[in-house]
C-alpha cells in the first residue's frame, strides 16, 4: 500500500521538523507500507476503545473490537492523545479529526476529580462518565483511589506533547501540565542502601487497607498522605518517566538519578537476586553508585526488575535515551534487545520474541519477560508454565535449574515494536511471523499476545499496549517526531547534563 500524506498530517511533519523524503525519517525504505498498515488498524482499535463523548479510552477491547473495558487510567489516556497526534502525523486521521478529538479529552481531563495538593489524578476512572472509581464494575469489588507515579507520569509526558503538537490545545494542556506536583511522589531520605532521594510508587489520599506510610506529603503542601511502603528504586524502569518529569520541572532533583539500583549491591548478603553482579562503584556530584550489571550469552547489560521488554524501553519512545545519555543508554538499550531476541530465538527456540506483561492467551492477564534478564529472582518468564530460571551464584548458592526446558513461549507484539530503533530487521521479520505463521492479527492490529507452541492467541487489545505500538510506529516513520514535541530546551538543560555523567558497566559489544 502507498503511504498518502493529507495536507494536514504534512503540516504536522513540517512542524515536527521533517522534511518530506528525508532518509532520516524513514521514507521509502522497505517495510514502511507494513508499518503503516500496522498503524492505521492499531489506530482502528484505540478508536473503537474510546468514548465519543469524553474522550477517554478504556482499558481493554475484545478482539472483535465489540465490548469496551468499564475503566481507564492516567497511562491509558496519555496513550491515546500520543497517538492521536501519531495518527494526524502519518495522515491516518485529518487535522481537524485530531484537534476535535484532543479537545474532548483535554475538556474531559480539566473536569476530572483530582488530589489537590498535588493536582495528580486518581488511578481509575469511569470511560464514558469520567467518575473517580470506587468499586470495579465488573465485580463490584471496592477500590481505593490511589494516585500513581507513573501513571501520572506518563499523562503528563502526553500533555507535553499536546502542547507543542497542537498550538492551539497548547494553553490548556499547559495549565493541566503546570499543576501536576512531581515533587509529592520524591521522598529525599530515599531507600534503604541507596545514596540519594528517589520516588515512592505512589499514595493514597486516605487510610487504605495494608500497608502504607503516613506522612507530610513530600511537596509540602501540608496535607497528609498515605505512601507505598515500596519506592521506585530501580534505574531500568518505566518509572523512569515520572523521575525525568520531575527534574525537568525543577520540582526534584537531578540527584535522584542516584538514587536508583542498577543492579542490587554484589555479595551473598543479596544473593536472592537473579545473578551476581559484575561492576564498580563510581561517584557522580559527591554520591556513591554501585553501578553493577548482569550477562546473559555473553551480552552484558544493566538489568530491569522482572526482565520485560517495556520497563526496558518505554521511556526511549519520549526521552532521547540514547543521545542523551551515550555511556548508558545507547549502550543498554541494544543490548536489552539482544537478550530478548537470543532467549526467544535460541535459547527458548520460541521461533519469535518479545516479552512484557500483557493479556494471557489462556485468560486474565500476566507479566512475561526473560528471567534471567530480571533482578527478580521468581522474575517475570517467558513462557505459559511458567518456566523458573535458577543459575548458580558462585560461593553464595548453586542454582536449582540452570538449564529449563522452556515450554508454551508467549510473545507480546508491543514488546517487539520497541525494539525498531535497535534492530529494524529483526522486528520486522518478528512481526511477519506473528502476523502470518501465528495469525496474532486481527481487526485492530496485533492481539495482545500469542503462545507460540499452541498457537493460543489472546484476542483483546490494551489501551496501553496499542498506544505503544503507535508511538513505536510512528517515530519510526516520522523520525522520531513524538520526542521533539517531548523535549524542550528547559528540560534539555535540567536532565541531559545528568544523564549524561552517568556511564553503566555494560560492554558495547554485544554477542556475534
Amino acid at each position: 500500500m502507498k503511504q498518502i500524506l493529507t495536507t494536514a498530517a504534512v503540516t504536522g511533519l513540517v512542524a515536527a521538523g521533517l522534511a518530506l523524503g528525508d532518509p532520516a525519517a524513514g521514507a521509502g525504505r522497505p517495510g514502511d507500507d507494513d508499518l503503516h498498515r500496522w498503524a492505521e488498524d492499531t489506530w482502528v482499535s484505540l478508536d473503537a476503545m474510546t468514548d465519543e463523548s469524553t474522550g477517554l479510552p478504556a482499558d481493554n477491547i475484545t478482539g472483535d473490537l465489540a465490548t469496551a473495558g468499564e475503566y481507564t487510567s492516567p497511562t491509558n489516556i496519555g496513550g491515546y492523545l500520543w497517538s492521536t497526534v501519531t495518527a494526524r502525523d502519518l495522515g491516518i486521521i485529518d487535522d481537524d479529526e485530531a484537534h476535535a478529538r484532543m479537545a474532548t479529552t483535554l475538556d474531559t481531563l480539566e473536569q476530572l476529580e483530582r488530589n489537590e495538593a498535588s493536582g495528580m489524578f486518581y488511578n481509575w476512572y469511569h470511560p464514558a462518565t469520567g467518575a473517580k472509581l470506587t468499586s470495579w464494575p465488573d465485580s463490584g469489588d471496592p477500590v481505593h483511589p490511589f494516585l500513581s507515579t507513573v501513571d501520572n507520569g506518563w499523562l503528563a509526558a502526553s500533555l507535553r506533547i499536546v502542547r507543542e503538537a497542537e498550538p492551539r490545545l497548547a494553553d490548556r494542556a499547559d495549565a493541566l501540565y503546570d499543576s501536576m506536583d512531581f515533587a509529592a511522589y520524591f521522598d529525599p531520605a530515599g531507600a534503604a542502601g541507596l545514596p540519594a532521594g528517589t520516588n515512592r510508587g505512589g499514595f493514597w489520599d486516605e487510610v487504605p487497607p495494608g500497608c502504607s506510610i503516613e506522612a507530610p506529603m513530600y511537596n509540602g503542601s501540608g496535607e497528609t498522605a498515605y505512601y507505598t511502603c515500596h519506592h521506585y528504586d530501580t534505574t531500568v524502569s518505566e518509572s523512569r518517566i515520572a523521575t525525568y518529569l520531575g527534574i525537568a520541572n525543577g520540582q526534584i532533583p537531578a540527584t535522584a538519578l542516584y538514587g536508583t539500583h542498577r543492579t542490587m549491591p554484589p555479595g551473598c548478603d543479596w544473593a536472592w537476586q537473579e545473578q551476581l553482579p559484575g561492576g564498580e562503584h563510581r561517584v557522580y556530584d559527591g554520591y556513591e553508585v554501585w553501578e553493577g550489571s548482569y550477562s546473559y550469552a555473553g551480552i552484558s547489560f544493566v538489568p530491569s526488575w522482572g526482565g520485560s521488554m517495556f520497563e526496558a524501553l518505554m521511556p526511549d519512545l519520549l526521552v532521547p535515551e540514547t543521545q542523551w545519555g551515550p555511556r548508558s543508554w545507547r549502550v543498554n538499550h541494544p543490548n536489552t534487545v539482544a537478550v530478548q531476541k537470543h532467549h526467544g530465538l535460541e535459547e527458548a527456540g520460541y521461533g519469535a520474541w518479545g516479552f512484557s506483561p500483557a493479556s494471557n492467551p489462556f485468560g486474565g492477564y500476566a507479566e512475561y519477560g526473560v528471567d534471567l534478564a530480571g533482578m527478580r529472582s521468581d522474575g517475570y518468564t517467558s513462557d505459559a508454565e511458567s518456566t523458573d530460571v535458577d543459575v548458580d551464584r558462585p560461593g553464595c548458592a548453586d542454582g536449582a535449574n540452570p538449564q529449563p526446558d522452556f515450554g508454551d513461549g508467549v510473545v507480546t507484539p508491543h514488546a517487539a515494536f520497541l525494539a525498531l530503533p535497535y534492530d529494524r530487521r529483526g522486528v520486522l521479520e518478528n512481526l511477519a511471523v506473528l502476523e502470518d505463521d501465528l495469525d496474532a492479527y486481527g481487526p485492530g492490529g496485533f492481539y495482545d499476545a500469542v503462545a507460540v507452541r499452541s498457537g493460543t492467541v489472546a484476542q483483546r487489545y490494551l489501551s496501553l499496549d496499542q498506544s505503544m505500538i503507535m508511538a513505536a510506529i510512528g517515530n519510526e516513520l516520522t523520525g522520531d517526531s513524538l520526542k521533539r514535541y517531548f523535549v524542550d530546551k528547559e528540560m534539555e538543560k535540567r536532565l541531559r547534563p545528568a544523564m549524561a555523567a552517568q556511564v553503566f558497566s555494560v560492554d558495547r559489544k554485544v554477542r556475534e
